[in-house]
């Protein structure tokens, strides 16, 4: 049980560094949903999983739409990956 409990901690981590460290809100819309689900999943191991549920349906539900309406402005037709140069030395910077 520990193992999986750092399992998420580390999904959490990396999910919260995708958002900071990409430009690009179509691979950071990704890192928010891992980060709160595995936020999710870690409080649920703590046994508060009606918090749990709260926080997957306001939270997520709440950013998603500032997400999409980001998306629907930036329109960008070849948005930055992960697997840009730029994109990978900022991750690293703040990691």
């Amino acid at each position: 049980m520990i193992e999986f409990v750092l399992f998420l901690g580390l999904c959490f981590v990396l999910g919260g560094l995708a958002v900071v460290a990409n430009p690009s809100p179509y691979y950071g819309v990704l890192g928010l949903v891992v980060a709160a689900v595995a936020g999710c999943g870690w409080m649920v191991s703590l046994g508060v999983s009606f918090v749990s549920l709260v926080l997957v349906m306001v939270y997520l539900g709440g950013m998603l739409v500032v997400f999409v309406y980001s998306v629907s402005l930036v329109a960008d037709p070849f948005p930055e990956a992960w697997a840009n140069w730029g994109v990978a030395g900022y991750g690293l910077g703040i990691g």
